[in-house]
Order: structure tokens, then C-alpha cells, then sequence
């Protein structure tokens, strides 16, 4: 059996406080001298007021850049979002309270049915506009490194598993010092497209040691619950045994386990993502403007890794009014541009969308109008 030797995730990050500001100086003064400022940029899009969007809190580093990047292409353009969690943004997009959600998992056909309708009967797109693998965090004193395969992953969450010198953990880890300290699984407190994503691997790779359907909303009784990927993260960094999971940009300074995939343990990359992501199908009977993904969980290539989380973009094709549409256009054309996933890449450790995905999404883009 093969071990690779990457066993902690480091949090990308660059300065874009300086980066972002200088293009955003720049862009600004090529809109000034274009445009008299009026938010037109080099699209020919005419874009201002308020844009307001909420939705998967894995989106937050990645959002912080577009959005510096996108008021320096579109300063009249007030832009929010909220990270309130995938579940709180798609019953926003809904509710019609906000123009976009962001999402870690696509519209089930309940909630397509009610996006639809808020479109005003019409289209509405899913744009997988975030790609990142989902790291299964530790916090164990002494363990640099921990290899865990999917089934011991579910007897840790499922409470089977309760201590760290548990001979399935020793399994996995021959040459490892495993202590003795209790196990402490943390699991989202709030409907999160994360969790969905995770409970989808769980379901699909583990065996019968994982039952429960995938869902946003965790399933199981016991363990620490958290609020949002920064509340997970808190937690696990927090309790000395904890173990948890969420978007991989967000480790920061805690243990990454490697994920067993066919005969060899593999270390979250936004190459692995994107690679899995690639190979994956799409999410059949979806809109012409529809590109969820179904993804390939069961993969038994090391270049892969299966515990990965495709966040995508909701909004409708047509809106009432102009300026929302128009808005919501700039945006999506900006995220999907090569400056826009360079950004996200370089601030949330994100892997930048392929050639095919951004042909698919500019079809969207160009098909963003008002109804009527």
C-alpha cells in the first residue's frame, strides 16, 4: 500500500488587500476614461445599484475576492453577501430576497420547482462556479500525520469509533502513536451543502458502517454541532480530539487527514478536486441552463480525491427588472472569467473552473436578460 507524504493543508493566501486594490485602481481609471464611471466595463454591461446574494459560507474567502475584484470593474454596483449557510441562501434566492444564492449542493426537485417559480415560471441556472475538496480535520496532539479510509471515517461520525488508539484508526495507521484520548466528532449545527456533500461520500464509499441517506441537515444523534464552516473550524481547533470537516481552504493550522481512495491514502488538493470534478457526469433531466454535477465518489485513482464539494451559483435567466439582471449578469461573467477564478483561487485555495465549465457558463451569462 502507498502513503503519500502530504498530510497538513495549508491555507492559501496572498495579499489582496494591495493585489485587488491596484487592479480595482486600475480598472477604475479605464472606466473612468471609457465609461464617465457609469459601471460599464469592458463587457459592455451596464451595471449599478444594489446586488445582494447569500448562501454557502465555503463561498467566504472565494467572495471576498470577486467582490474587490468586481467593484474595481463595476464601482456603481453596491454588492452584499451574506454567508449564512447553503441551505439559509437557496430559501433566500426562494423567498426572493436575495438576486443569487451560492450553494455547496445543487436544487433537489422540490426546491427547483419553487426556484422556477420564483423565476416567474421561467429558467433558472446552477453554475458550479467553486470547486474545493471537503478536508476531514483533526485536532490531536502528537499526530502529524493520520491516514483514514472511508469506512473508518464513518465509524468516527457514526459513534462507533471512539477513541484514537482504536484498532480500525491503528489499521490505518501502522507506524503511527495513537493516544489514548476520546474522539470528539463535530458536525454542522445548521443546513449546510458541505454536510450534504460529506454525507453523500459517507453513503456512497463506506459501506454498511454509513446508512443515512445524504442530506444538509445531519443525521445522526451525539457529537459537538457547529454553526457554519468558521464555527466548525473553531470548534475542532478548540477541543484537544476533536475531529470535524469542512472546505479545505479553511484548515488553517489543524491535522488534514488523507482519504483512502482504491489502494493508497490521498491528501485534498484543488488539483485533485478539479480532476474528480472533471470526470464526473452531469446531473441528468436538468434546463438547458442547468450544469449540476453528479459526482464520482467511489474513485479508485490517486490523482483524485472523492470528498470534494462543487459550490454553485443560483440565479434566474430572467428577472423583472433590469437592473437586477444586469447585475447578477456582471457578476456571473466576472466569477467565470480567468482574472475572477485566478482570485478565488489564490485567496481560498480553490481550483480554477475548466475550459468546458466556462464555455457552459458564458452561455448563461449571454442569456441573463429581463422577463417580458
Amino acid at each position: 500500500m502507498k502513503l503519500s507524504t502530504k498530510t497538513r493543508a495549508t491555507t492559501l493566501s496572498v495579499a489582496l488587500a494591495g493585489t485587488l486594490a491596484l487592479s480595482a485602481c486600475g480598472a477604475s481609471n479605464e472606466s473612468d476614461s471609457g465609461t464617465g464611471g457609469s459601471g460599464e466595463s469592458g463587457s459592455g454591461i451596464e451595471a449599478s445599484g444594489p446586488l445582494a446574494g447569500a448562501g454557502a459560507s465555503s463561498q467566504q474567502s472565494a467572495m471576498e475576492a470577486w467582490q474587490a475584484g468586481f467593484e474595481g470593474e463595476y464601482p456603481d454596483v453596491q454588492f452584499s453577501y451574506d454567508p449564512a449557510g447553503s441551505g439559509a441562501g437557496r430559501e433566500q434566492f426562494i423567498g426572493d430576497t436575495v438576486a443569487f444564492a451560492g450553494s455547496d449542493a445543487a436544487l433537489d426537485d422540490e426546491e427547483l420547482a419553487a426556484a422556477e417559480e420564483r423565476c416567474g415560471g421561467g429558467e433558472i441556472f446552477e453554475l458550479p462556479n467553486y470547486i474545493s475538496p471537503i478536508a476531514v480535520l483533526y485536532n490531536l496532539e502528537g499526530v502529524d500525520e493520520l491516514n483514514l479510509k472511508p469506512a473508518t471515517i464513518a465509524g468516527i461520525f457514526t459513534g462507533a469509533i471512539t477513541t484514537w488508539n482504536d484498532p480500525a484508526i491503528a489499521a490505518d495507521n501502522p507506524d503511527a502513536t495513537l493516544p489514548t484520548t476520546a474522539i470528539t466528532p463535530v458536525h454542522r449545527a445548521d443546513d449546510s451543502g458541505t454536510t450534504d456533500n460529506f454525507t453523500d461520500y459517507l453513503f456512497q464509499a463506506a459501506g454498511d458502517v454509513w446508512t443515512s441517506e445524504p442530506d444538509g441537515e445531519w443525521p445522526l444523534e451525539g457529537g459537538e454541532a457547529a454553526n457554519q464552516t468558521s464555527g466548525m473550524v473553531d470548534v475542532v481547533g478548540n477541543v484537544d480530539g476533536a475531529i470535524g470537516y469542512a472546505d479545505a481552504s479553511r484548515a488553517g493550522d489543524l491535522g488534514v487527514a488523507n482519504i483512502g481512495v482504491g489502494e493508497e491514502f490521498v491528501a485534498p488538493s484543488p488539483e485533485a478536486a478539479a480532476t474528480v470534478v472533471e470526470n464526473s457526469p452531469a446531473v441528468e433531466g436538468r434546463g438547458e441552463y442547468d450544469f449540476a454535477i453528479e459526482l464520482n465518489r467511489l474513485t479508485e485513482s490517486a490523482d483524485e480525491y472523492p470528498i470534494v464539494l462543487v459550490s454553485y451559483h443560483l440565479g434566474c435567466i430572467e428577472y423583472d427588472d433590469e437592473e437586477s439582471a444586469n447585475n447578477v449578469k456582471a457578476f456571473m461573467g466576472y466569477v467565470i472569467s480567468e482574472d475572477g477564478q485566478q482570485a478565488s483561487s489564490e485567496n481560498a485555495g480553490s481550483a480554477e473552473i475548466s475550459d468546458t465549465l466556462r464555455e457552459n457558463a458564458q452561455t448563461v451569462v449571454d442569456a441573463i436578460t429581463t422577463a417580458g
